[in-house]
């Protein structure tokens, strides 16, 4: 039976918490070592020790935190005329052009930001992860490389319900499996994701642990309309969603509405049972004379957009194939959310 509850941490790993440094500087330099030492000969004590470092430098971040910094300045002129949701290309990436797109558009569609065979080869892996879930869950062996629940080396609990959830929904947490979370930062370090997001946040970008999620969509789950803000409460973000395998036509994508909300819009009414669950009616209702858009999307097409945006999984159950997909919620330290756990990027 899998073990639902930390166990008890012993002396040995007391004396080697007590051994790593301690200040995020530090942190960050031992964290950038061992992706060195890992990228020449990759060993599961190394994916393992690289997640608690991470833990560790994200809360010397947090702790180490005093202001709030500004949004970079948008430069709408970046923003061609006329597009209900423009598309750009990795060189035109910036945190200006981020800014201005969520300010308009609600969120920023980039083309190819991530390598195509290594967004495919990614889909594999989660698809391997999601089977070997469920042999270590049903006692069957399975190899602890692609599922080891992540136990933080802080006071941090994450919820057993919260892990329950994201199952249900077609999600493994993406620190649960030590495999995979090394080898979405290598994909992150690739495409310059901390320059990126860091320039939009102000500050070195942190993930949660509960928010950073590998997905796998059933054509046959509905999609539910939502803003991720009501589940965060009052945060600095940016989302980063990133398709895995092409979506919006022959598996599940998103539906967008495409345009700058400033408020929470009204859930449970109509059809909308659930308490954070927004329906077909309020949805169009926001997007006023802005057509809702399901875009296709390729493998390593990434979308970015904030606790704002008003979206739903686009999905149809006479889609043939499942979605492979990672969505990723950055946050600065300045407002990290207090009930999530944090891993810095």
């Amino acid at each position: 039976m899998m073990r639902l509850f930390r166990r008890n941490r012993g002396a040995e790993q007391t004396t080697a918490l007590a051994e790593r440094p301690s200040n995020p500087e530090q942190l960050l330099s031992r964290i950038a070592e061992l992706r060195e030492q890992n990228r020449r000969s990759r060993e599961l004590d190394t994916e393992r020790e690289l997640l608690r470092l991470r833990h560790l430098a994200a809360n010397a971040i947090i702790e180490r935190t005093a202001s709030e910094p500004p949004f970079p300045e948008p430069d709408f002129s970046l923003l061609p005329d006329n597009e209900v949701l423009p598309e750009f290309r990795p060189e035109q990436l910036s945190p200006r052009l981020i800014r201005a797109g969520l300010l308009t558009q609600g969120c920023v569609l980039v083309r190819g930001l991530f390598d195509r065979a290594a967004a495919e080869e990614m889909a594999r892996e989660i698809a391997r992860a999601f089977a070997e879930r469920e042999r270590i869950m049903a006692g069957d062996g399975g190899d602890p490389a692609y599922y080891e629940p992540f136990e933080p080396p802080s006071e941090h609990d994450v919820n057993v319900g919260t892990r329950a959830w994201v199952r249900e929904g077609g999600g493994l947490l993406a620190a649960d499996s030590p495999k995979l979370a090394a080898a979405m930062f290598e994909m992150f370090d690739q495409a310059g994701i901390q320059e990126i997001v860091g320039g939009y946040l102000g500050e070195h970008p942190l993930i949660s642990i509960e928010k950073t999620t590998l997905r796998e969509a059933d054509p046959h789950v509905p999609g539910a309309w939502h803003q991720d803000g009501r589940f965060m409460g009052p945060v600095r973000a940016l989302n980063m969603w990133v398709s895995l395998s092409r979506c919006g036509d022959v598996a599940p994508g998103l539906d967008i509405v495409p345009r700058r909300l400033e408020h929470y819009v009204a859930t449970q009414t109509d059809e909308a049972l659930l308490d954070y669950q927004i329906s077909q009616k309020m949805a169009e209702e926001a997007a006023g004379d802005v057509p809702i858009v399901r875009p296709i999307f390729e493998p390593g097409d990434v979308l970015f957009f904030d606790e704002l945006c008003l979206h739903q999984t686009g999905s149809d159950p006479t889609m043939p194939n499942p979605r492979y997909a990672i969505e990723c919620w950055f946050f600065g330290g300045s407002k990290f959310p207090k009930e999530y756990g944090a891993l810095a990027v």
